[in-house]
């Protein structure tokens, strides 16, 4: 069933959002130059380009976040626009259903503190009432069924508390608050950053059975491919629209850019004619035709403002040869709070292999990192490191990153010069290889996107020599040509790699073999690329059990800290459902006695207005027994789930 409803006060005949001439500059940098565009009600638009040309501050011109400094913005009265943002929630303690709630304001806690009432033992009646009335007062029940809808469609437990959430299922968070506004027109800004494969697969389809207009980011480009039909590039100043799938965009973008480079070759061979042309000696320059003269500098004003499309030269630093064994597991166990990540696995990686790690995240892919590295020690077996490694390791939390550092110190360490394949060269020359600008070099690292941070990091890996890259989903938020480029690299580096990505497609284009994260500790090793494995698999084990309401084992997340999680959580639900079945009985016995009291002969004979408190009570111990009994089976669900 389609999420979310077309407004029926949607024109189709009518765009949804327009941007007439729209400029913006940040400094000496040209954002946007006079940009057009026009979105139609029902569209599923891509934003494509490399990081920091604009993406983000289009979608917040979009919905009036950001103002340009000229050109107007319109959008269609009455529509409603949501935004999924690439943050991620606080971990606040409150529940899920609070935290989506909280889109509603003041109504969002009403419905967030009745949701806790009617569970709470020795919950005052009176306070339920008052909870009851106050919801009424603002037709706030309306609103609970729609978040209660929601969180049904995206299986989340409404009672789990944030805090113990992951990142991916924070992000479900995220997801599930924007849709709650049910807006018609959706933005999401990198909605796959935090999730597993199965999540992201999961996520595929929520987008595209989006009933409304969806504008989006994204780095993945198996989902671009089958959720966009149409995808708006922006490239260097310029907003242009294509209205196709994702794959013959980048056709038909590569065509036009091969034109644009054939002309700028004419045109320069030109102003180098007319350059030579007005050089030449005291007889030429008498006779020269002063409209010439103002052509040439016409075409020299034209030349300066030609916009060059800045290049990655992105280079690993080789070191010598590792020995022919790089690794070798034998017989390695690990587990954490009696729940097993790695059981009974061995290992051999030999030198020149890429191997791919791959499953729902908290199924071990980093703790294996860890033990191969020797960073923790396995509960059984041994693991032994060969000879001559040079190893460089890749960190997906930016750990490595201080906010308050300059891009160039980040690199240098302070120096001037580092050295690069038995070279030195000045630090701002080697980010330039990065594209970073001298500017950039010198600003602070909390100045550079998510994705100019991620190849910063890229940039200090690669600054050192390496013959085994241990990398922890470097995908996330690189544009689509760093994440090209980077493969191209990787499908040439000699030494060996290991990496773990949810990147579909770049799995395909990089690894050579897969070990495959199952869950409960079990491994499996694969020859051959995602799609290989995919096809004769059919996805992991665990690909339905992604969708389980909030069911902790199949939670994104992969620290320490989860499984402690998970055990907590259960206890948390078992103590819960324990209590119920007294409340239960102290509520029917309520009833029971309110119920006897209105048999009572006299009760009718009473004048409305001392009938009406006891009918109130009941009405309200009726409500409380229909919500005990709804968790009662939501528990027994939820725990027979685990």
């Amino acid at each position: 069933m389609p999420i979310g409803k077309p407004n029926t006060r949607l024109n189709d005949n009518l765009a949804v959002l327009t941007l007439n001439g729209v400029s913006l500059t940040y400094g000496t940098d040209v954002i946007f130059d006079a940009a057009d565009l026009a979105v139609q009600a029902g569209d599923k638009i891509c934003l494509s380009g490399r990081n920091g040309c604009g993406k983000s501050t289009l979608m917040n011109v979009m919905l009036g976040n950001v103002l340009p400094d000229s050109g107007t913005v319109w959008r269609q009265s009455g529509l409603r626009f949501a935004a999924l943002e690439q943050s991620l929630p606080e971990r606040q303690d409150q529940t899920i259903f609070a935290a989506v709630a909280s889109a509603f304001k003041e109504v969002g806690q009403l419905l967030a503190d009745y949701e806790i009432a009617v569970v709470r033992e020795n919950i005052s009646l009176k306070e339920l009432d008052r909870l009851q009335h106050a919801i009424e007062a603002v037709d706030g029940w309306s609103l609970k069924h729609r978040i209660d809808a929601v969180l049904d469609r995206l299986e989340m437990d409404p009672l789990q508390n944030v805090q113990n959430l992951s990142g991916g299922w924070l992000k479900r968070v995220a997801i599930a608050r924007s849709l709650v506004l049910a807006p018609d027109v959706w933005f999401l800004d990198e909605p796959t950053n935090h999730l597993d494969i199965p999540t992201i697969q999961w996520l595929e389809n929520v987008m595209k059975d989006f009933a409304g207009t969806l504008i989006f980011v994204s780095h993945d480009r198996e989902l671009m491919q089958a959720v966009a039909t149409s995808v708006v590039g922006i490239d260097r100043g310029r907003v242009s629209r294509w209205d196709c799938d994702y794959q013959t965009f980048l056709e038909r973008r590569d065509h036009e850019r091969e034109v644009e480079a054939e002309q700028n070759k004419l045109f320069d061979v030109k102003l180098a004619q007319e350059e030579a042309w007005i050089r030449e000696g005291i007889k030429a320059r008498r006779t020269r035709n002063e409209g010439r003269v103002r052509t040439l500098v016409k075409l020299r004003k034209e030349r300066s403002e030609r916009r060059g499309e800045r290049n990655l030269q992105l280079e690993i630093g080789a070191a010598s040869k590792s020995g022919k064994l790089v690794v070798e597991a034998t017989g390695i166990s690990k587990s954490y709070y009696d729940e097993k990540v790695v059981s009974n696995f061995d290992l051999i990686i030999q030198r020149g292999e890429r191997i791919g790690l791959i499953g729902p995240n908290g199924a071990g892919k980093s703790t294996l990192i860890r033990l191969l590295l020797g960073e923790e020690a396995p509960d059984s077996g041994e693991v032994k490191l060969g000879t001559r490694l040079d190893i460089a390791y890749f960190d997906q939390n930016r750990e490595q990153l201080n906010p308050e550092q300059s891009v160039s110190d980040y690199i240098s360490n302070g120096r001037e010069y580092i050295e690069i394949g038995g070279r030195s060269l000045h630090v701002v020359s080697y980010l330039s290889n990065f594209m970073f600008n001298g500017d950039q070099a010198r600003a602070p690292i909390r100045t550079l996107s998510g994705g100019e941070q991620n190849r910063l990091l890229l940039a200090r890996l690669f600054a050192e020599p390496a013959n085994f890259l241990l990398l922890d989903e470097p995908t996330n938020d690189l544009d689509v040509e760093t994440l090209e480029l980077l493969e191209e690299r990787l499908a040439d580096f000699e030494g060996t790699v290991l990496i773990v990505s949810h990147d579909r497609n770049f799995l395909d284009n990089v690894i050579t073999s897969l070990l495959v994260f199952e869950g409960e500790g079990h491994i499996q090793e694969f020859v051959g690329g995602y799609s290989d494995w995919y096809r004769g698999s059919k996805g992991f084990k665990t690909e339905n059990a992604a969708s389980d309401r909030a069911n902790p084992r199949s939670a994104p997340g992969d620290s320490f800290e989860d499984n402690k999680r998970r055990k907590a959580e259960r206890q948390k639900l078992e103590r819960e459902l324990a209590k119920i079945p007294d409340k239960v009985e102290s509520t029917e016995g309520n009833i029971a006695i309110l119920q006897a009291k209105m048999a009572a002969p006299g009760f009718f004979d009473l004048t409305g207005p001392k009938q009406q408190p006891e009918l109130d009570k009941l009405t309200v111990f009726e409500t409380e027994l229909e919500v005990l009994m709804s968790r009662w089976v939501e528990l027994e669900q939820a725990l027979e789930a685990q």
